[in-house]
């Protein structure tokens, strides 16, 4: 398979303007020519090993910033924005690549365009009162800001990680029973106790913090570690949003929860201990639960963020769905992305898993673009609290690309190199490529179709 060209002109120049330089001094200090390096800023030619490691050399430049997965991200993003009827027929899959490689700044315009418009027409579809009112219903869900803020983040915040891994240190977290560490920490550093009542998961008055009795260890070492994280790192937390940029007051105040959140699942397992744990264990998700007192969404999710510079984790997609299939929670550290607007594509096992509770599923997919991946599932049921209560159940899904997978114990009896074992996945219909799955929804925005009333196969009409 013929290596990858990197183009990453606009990762390029934004690091020459960082540090002040001309295009000529910039050149010259790669030891390259002057018109080389306005080829590769515009991406005319690739970026050469020769110019990143000389970048690495010259500047102490981290060479996995040069990567490719924000445009990609962002292509599929726009494809699947395209594939809305208001457009006709999408441009090219090159002209795409081009703008999210060259006009990044003009590729989220157009997705945050595209985003305001579908969220006026679901509010008009829904409220039609709505028609009366200003024109606020335009703005952005803050909801979809701040998704879009750790996606494009890789679901990794490296200040606030590396400020919970030292925290943890302090408090000699990371082997379990963080309850009673956190509560000695909490009650010697601040003077605050901590009570336990039905009701609210966490709620801090006066120097008091009240979680909910009920929860798990597992749950209440979160919380806490999450109240910790607004009392001692704020200023952290408030200069992370201030570089976010929200559009909302509402959206700085959901990530702050966020990144709140983020402190807890890093402080509860450590970046450095954790990793060693996940390779030694081969990402046993039963094993690295008991061996830090987490929960199997913890650590799942907590797998998902492991993109250090320098010290990177196997690179997983996490995401968790509801029984309606709505994707609550996703993160992706890998080639597959996640539908922004519909639904996931319902061959994928995360949607099985409701069918075997407490079993986890695995599978062998592979997604139209020709790379394949190997897929976790595991439902997750949350306690009501009470005989009769509701509880919340949720599927999550785990997964990475399939030159990963001999990393994961659970793949040990997969044989990995036979095509016919893959299983065809997309990721919504209005964009995926495959002209016979028996699953489809709707048709594919690309392609023309071939009706015939005389007659019918799987789907009532043939795709060209």
């Amino acid at each position: 398979m013929a290596t990858q060209k990197l183009y990453a002109g606009v990762k390029l120049r934004e690091t020459r303007l960082k540090r002040e330089l001309t295009q000529k001094a910039f050149a010259e200090k790669l030891g390259i020519s002057l018109s080389y390096l306005n080829q590769m800023e515009n991406n005319h030619r690739p970026i050469s090993a020769g110019v990143v490691l000389a970048m690495a050399q010259e500047f102490g430049f981290d060479v996995t910033e040069l990567s490719v997965a924000e445009a990609d991200r962002m292509v599929v993003d726009m494809r699947e924005a395209l594939a809305d009827p208001l457009f006709g027929e999408a441009p090219p899959l090159a002209d795409l690549q081009l703008t999210a490689s060259n006009a990044p700044a003009l590729a989220r315009a157009f997705l945050n365009l595209h985003r305001a418009h579908k969220n006026a027409q679901d509010r008009l579809a829904s409220l039609n009162e709505a028609l009366g009112q200003d024109a606020t219903g335009l703005d952005p869900q803050p909801w979809e800001e701040v998704r879009d803020f750790f996606h494009y983040c890789d679901n990794y915040i490296d200040a606030i990680d590396r400020a919970a891994e030292s925290f943890a240190s302090r408090a000699r977290l990371g082997n379990g029973n963080h309850v009673a560490l956190l509560e000695q920490h909490l009650a010697r550093q601040h003077g605050i106790s901590i009570t336990y009542a039905k009701g609210t998961l966490r709620r801090f008055t006066a120097g008091k913090l009240t979680l909910q009795a009920d929860a798990l260890p597992a749950s209440q070492a979160f919380q806490i570690a999450h109240q910790i994280s607004l009392i001692e790192h704020d200023a952290l937390l408030e200069a992370t949003l201030d570089f976010a940029k929200f559009s909302t007051p509402e959206a700085r105040a959901i990530c702050k929860i966020g990144l709140a959140n983020y402190f807890a699942g890093a402080a509860l397992l450590p970046y450095g201990p954790f990793l060693a744990a996940a390779q030694s264990l081969r990402h046993d998700l039963d094993l690295l639960a008991e061996r830090f007192g987490a929960s199997i969404e913890q650590v799942a999710h907590r797998l998902s963020t492991l993109q250090r510079a320098g010290a990177k984790g196997v690179p997983f997609f996490f995401v968790r769905v509801d029984q309606a299939g709505t994707i609550t929670k996703r993160h992706s550290a890998t080639r597959l992305q996640f539908a922004r607007f519909g639904g996931a594509c319902p061959l994928w096992n995360v949607h099985r898993a409701f069918e075997t509770p407490t079993r986890y599923l695995r599978q062998l997919a592979e997604t139209p673009d020709g790379v394949r991946y190997f897929c976790l599932a595991k439902d997750i049921t949350k306690p009501g609290g009470a005989f009769g209560a509701p509880k919340p159940r949720f599927s999550i899904g785990l997964g990475c690309e399939i030159t990963h997978a001999e990393a994961l114990v659970y793949a040990d009896d997969f044989e990995l190199g036979k095509a016919e074992n893959f299983e065809p996945i997309g990721i919504s219909c209005r964009i995926c490529e495959r002209t016979h799955c028996h699953q489809r929804a709707v048709p594919p925005l690309e392609k023309k179709l071939r009706i015939d009333p005389m007659h019918r196969g799987v789907l009532p009409y043939e795709i060209g």
